[in-house]
Protein backbone atom coordinates (compact mmCIF):
# COMPACT_ATOMS: atom_id res chain seq x y z
CA UNK A 1 0.00 0.00 0.00
CA UNK A 2 1.22 3.43 -1.02
CA UNK A 3 2.28 5.88 1.77
CA UNK A 4 0.31 8.47 2.56
CA UNK A 5 -0.63 12.03 2.70
CA UNK A 6 1.05 13.56 5.13
CA UNK A 7 3.35 11.31 5.93
CA UNK A 8 7.37 11.89 5.89
CA UNK A 9 8.98 11.04 2.84
CA UNK A 10 11.09 8.27 2.63
CA UNK A 11 14.86 9.28 2.19
CA UNK A 12 16.41 7.43 -0.79
CA UNK A 13 19.61 7.89 -2.93
CA UNK A 14 19.27 6.22 -6.52
CA UNK A 15 21.74 6.97 -9.31
CA UNK A 16 20.41 8.74 -12.65
CA UNK A 17 20.70 8.04 -16.20
CA UNK A 18 24.45 9.55 -16.12
CA UNK A 19 25.70 8.06 -12.96
CA UNK A 20 25.51 10.88 -10.76
CA UNK A 21 23.76 9.92 -6.95
CA UNK A 22 20.88 11.71 -6.40
CA UNK A 23 19.32 11.77 -2.67
CA UNK A 24 15.66 12.79 -2.15
CA UNK A 25 17.24 15.08 1.40
CA UNK A 26 19.15 17.45 -1.29
CA UNK A 27 16.23 18.98 -2.33
CA UNK A 28 14.85 19.72 1.73
CA UNK A 29 14.31 23.06 2.24
CA UNK A 30 15.23 24.08 -1.23
CA UNK A 31 12.74 22.84 -3.72
CA UNK A 32 9.37 20.70 -3.31
CA UNK A 33 9.97 17.23 -5.88
CA UNK A 34 7.64 15.37 -8.21
CA UNK A 35 8.76 12.20 -7.94
CA UNK A 36 7.44 9.82 -10.19
CA UNK A 37 7.58 6.29 -10.50
CA UNK A 38 6.77 4.45 -13.86
CA UNK A 39 6.98 0.31 -14.46
CA UNK A 40 9.70 0.63 -17.83
CA UNK A 41 11.61 2.74 -20.18
CA UNK A 42 10.55 2.43 -24.20
CA UNK A 43 6.88 1.05 -23.41
CA UNK A 44 4.21 2.91 -24.89
CA UNK A 45 2.54 4.43 -21.70
CA UNK A 46 5.46 5.42 -19.65
CA UNK A 47 6.98 7.18 -23.23
CA UNK A 48 3.40 9.32 -23.45
CA UNK A 49 4.00 9.91 -19.67
CA UNK A 50 7.22 11.12 -19.64
CA UNK A 51 7.39 12.64 -22.96
CA UNK A 52 4.42 14.81 -21.63
CA UNK A 53 6.19 15.62 -18.95
CA UNK A 54 9.25 16.59 -21.17
CA UNK A 55 6.91 18.75 -23.17
CA UNK A 56 5.82 21.04 -20.13
CA UNK A 57 9.28 20.43 -18.62
CA UNK A 58 8.96 24.35 -16.82
CA UNK A 59 5.93 23.49 -15.09
CA UNK A 60 8.23 20.60 -13.07
CA UNK A 61 11.64 21.60 -12.63
CA UNK A 62 12.11 25.58 -12.00
CA UNK A 63 13.33 27.47 -8.87
CA UNK A 64 10.51 26.00 -6.82
CA UNK A 65 10.10 22.56 -8.09
CA UNK A 66 12.56 19.22 -9.25
CA UNK A 67 11.08 16.43 -10.75
CA UNK A 68 12.63 12.80 -10.57
CA UNK A 69 11.50 9.70 -12.50
CA UNK A 70 11.92 6.38 -10.89
CA UNK A 71 11.90 3.32 -13.10
CA UNK A 72 13.41 -0.55 -12.00
CA UNK A 73 15.33 -0.16 -14.96
CA UNK A 74 19.15 0.15 -15.32
CA UNK A 75 21.40 3.55 -15.40
CA UNK A 76 22.49 2.21 -19.30
CA UNK A 77 18.79 1.83 -20.16
CA UNK A 78 17.60 5.08 -18.91
CA UNK A 79 20.76 6.47 -20.49
CA UNK A 80 19.62 5.53 -23.86
CA UNK A 81 16.26 5.84 -23.07
CA UNK A 82 16.64 10.05 -22.17
CA UNK A 83 18.92 10.50 -25.01
CA UNK A 84 16.48 8.79 -27.45
CA UNK A 85 13.29 10.71 -26.12
CA UNK A 86 14.84 13.99 -25.27
CA UNK A 87 14.29 13.68 -21.50
CA UNK A 88 16.20 16.89 -19.61
CA UNK A 89 15.10 15.82 -16.12
CA UNK A 90 16.42 12.62 -13.67
CA UNK A 91 15.62 9.37 -14.79
CA UNK A 92 16.79 7.35 -11.35
CA UNK A 93 17.42 3.72 -11.38
CA UNK A 94 15.48 1.89 -8.27
CA UNK A 95 17.78 -1.34 -10.27
CA UNK A 96 19.86 -2.26 -6.65
CA UNK A 97 18.35 -3.38 -4.74
CA UNK A 98 15.60 -4.24 -6.92
CA UNK A 99 12.77 -1.92 -5.95
CA UNK A 100 13.91 -1.40 -2.49
CA UNK A 101 12.72 2.66 -3.12
CA UNK A 102 9.23 1.34 -4.98
CA UNK A 103 8.97 -0.87 -2.03
CA UNK A 104 9.57 2.08 0.27
CA UNK A 105 7.23 4.20 -1.05
CA UNK A 106 4.45 0.95 -1.57
CA UNK A 107 4.51 1.08 -5.20
CA UNK A 108 6.34 -2.23 -6.06
CA UNK A 109 4.45 -4.65 -8.02
CA UNK A 110 6.26 -8.39 -6.66
CA UNK A 111 4.60 -10.34 -9.29
CA UNK A 112 5.52 -7.72 -12.30
CA UNK A 113 8.90 -7.32 -10.71
CA UNK A 114 8.02 -3.14 -11.18
CA UNK A 115 7.07 0.04 -9.80
CA UNK A 116 3.37 0.77 -10.74
CA UNK A 117 2.25 4.26 -11.64
CA UNK A 118 2.79 6.17 -8.33
CA UNK A 119 3.31 9.85 -8.17
CA UNK A 120 4.32 11.51 -4.83
CA UNK A 121 4.28 15.55 -4.94
CA UNK A 122 6.38 16.41 -1.80
CA UNK A 123 7.30 19.55 0.08
CA UNK A 124 10.32 21.56 0.83
CA UNK A 125 10.31 20.43 4.35
CA UNK A 126 10.04 16.12 3.12
CA UNK A 127 6.63 15.70 3.93
CA UNK A 128 4.03 14.10 1.18
CA UNK A 129 1.51 16.62 -0.17
CA UNK A 130 -0.57 14.85 -2.47
CA UNK A 131 -0.28 11.19 -4.16
CA UNK A 132 -2.04 9.71 -6.89
CA UNK A 133 -1.24 5.23 -7.54
CA UNK A 134 -2.83 3.85 -11.27
CA UNK A 135 -2.50 0.41 -12.28
CA UNK A 136 0.49 -0.75 -14.94
CA UNK A 137 -2.09 -0.05 -18.14
CA UNK A 138 -3.45 3.30 -16.73
CA UNK A 139 -1.79 6.66 -17.42
CA UNK A 140 -1.61 9.94 -15.19
CA UNK A 141 -3.31 13.12 -16.29
CA UNK A 142 0.00 15.75 -15.05
CA UNK A 143 -2.68 18.34 -14.79
CA UNK A 144 -3.32 17.05 -11.13
CA UNK A 145 0.09 17.54 -10.63
CA UNK A 146 -0.01 21.15 -11.61
CA UNK A 147 -3.25 21.93 -9.52
CA UNK A 148 -1.43 19.72 -6.46
CA UNK A 149 1.74 22.10 -7.18
CA UNK A 150 -0.30 25.08 -6.82
CA UNK A 151 -1.63 24.74 -3.62
CA UNK A 152 2.25 24.29 -1.88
Amino acid sequence: MAIEVGTKAPDFELKDNHGRTVKLADFRGEKNVVLLFYPFAFTGVCTGELCALRDELPRFVNDDTQLLAVSNDSIHTLRVFAEQESLEYPLLSDFWPHGETSRAYGVFDEDKGCAVRGTFIIDKEGVVRWTVVNGLPDARDLNDYVKALDTL
